[in-house]
């Protein structure tokens, strides 16, 4: 895809509510406004009444389910449980008796609880697996409809369990509880295990400059005519904020750790298109994972499923920069950031997500 310049215009703006009873997307578009029809400077405006804490307690006491210490389940009764879950099989960086530490993790995408099992190294198979998951399963108040996995080495055994299960599997990155919760782990539990091989434990760093994957262009039919690189405040999306999953149309919104300062902005790429309702009926069913700048390469790719790769744009100098910009924001608060489908400066999303950046090693 060849984005031409003068066609597609790039342009960093911080949004910041005035009202913090006005609607943000007013303040999108009249922030978008400017950047496509004027090359005047862009408002500023101060948010206000924001607490300087968003922390809140996690989960409950850790309660078994079953009489084997290699089981454990914890609940979180603040948020409601989802019939979406995910799922990881996979060894951890600890050596028990000589062999790798295997263990199943499954949540649900509001993380609402959180199963650990563990698997003997001769039981790691996909019957075991089916197994686990079945019993989970028999035990869920809310039973899963859908059940995300992104771990790619595992993708056979994992498809394989999972077929024989009444579930739709999907081979995905959207497993951001997922990710939350072995960082967690990474960080917190592993180290302080008996048997611990720091050697053996994944980088925490984000993808790779030798990634030599090649992005597909994007269908004709589905390309934006203009794109904006834009900021909302975080507290836009805590508990109070202006978005939710009622105004965000097809999207989704990923969950929000609670290390990070209130004042934060949250990166995103605003995507207006005649074609918005297509476009994002279409991101949904990609399973849309994030959107990086590549700025050696020069371009925007949107990153879907477990390891595909699309064209979105390409970037001329001064787009380069503001990619720059785009891409520091989302070190900053880890990889979170967003992206909006509208028709015009002055519509409502046809779809907005909420993403994070999974970071490598996990």
């Amino acid at each position: 895809v060849t984005v031409l310049a003068h066609t597609y215009h790039f342009q960093k703006v911080e949004l910041k509510k005035r009202d913090m009873n006005r609607s943000c997307w007013f303040a999108v578009a009249a922030c978008l406004s400017l950047c496509f029809n004027s090359a005047l400077a862009f408002p500023t405006f101060r948010s206000s009444g924001i607490s300087s804490s968003i922390s809140k307690p996690f989960f409950a006491t850790p309660s078994p389910v079953s009489d084997s210490d290699s089981s454990r389940i914890t609940f979180n009764p603040l948020v409601e449980s989802s019939e979406e879950w995910e799922l990881d099989c996979y060894s951890r960086p600890v050596m028990v008796g000589g062999k790798k530490l295997w263990e199943v993790l499954i949540t649900d995408s509001k993380g609402s609880f959180r199963l650990c099992e563990t698997l003997p190294s001769n039981k790691v198979n996909s019957r075991t697996l089916r197994q686990v998951v079945e019993d989970a399963i028999d035990k869920a108040d809310v039973k899963p409809n859908t059940i995300r996995f992104f771990r790619g080495a595992m993708f056979n055994m994992i498809n394989i369990a999972l077929s024989e299960v009444d579930v739709v599997a999907k081979p995905s990155r959207c497993t951001f509880s997922l990710a939350q919760w072995l960082e967690e782990r990474n960080r917190d539990v592993y180290p302080k295990m008996e048997g611990y091989r720091a050697t053996m434990a994944g980088g925490t760093g984000r993808a790779s400059f030798l990634d030599v994957r090649t992005p597909v262009k994007l269908p004709d039919a589905l390309r934006g005519e203009k794109y904006a690189f834009v900021a909302l405040p975080l507290a836009e999306f805590l508990e109070g904020g202006s978005i939710t999953n009622e105004n965000i149309g097809v999207g989704r919104l990923c969950p929000i750790g609670s290390n990070f300062p209130a004042d934060a902005f949250v990166q995103g790429i605003v995507i207006l298109t005649q074609r918005a309702e297509g476009l994002s009926s279409w991101l949904a069913g990609t399973e849309v994972a994030g959107f990086k700048a590549e700025l050696r390469r020069r371009t925007l790719v949107m990153e879907t499923d477990i390891d595909n790769q699309y064209l979105m744009a390409k970037l001329n100098d001064v787009q380069r920069e503001e990619a720059a910009a785009f891409e520091e924001g989302k070190d900053n608060l880890n990889g979170l950031h967003f992206v909006s489908v509208q028709v015009d400066d002055e519509s409502d999303p046809a779809g907005f997500w909420l993403l994070r950046e999974i970071p490598e090693g996990l």
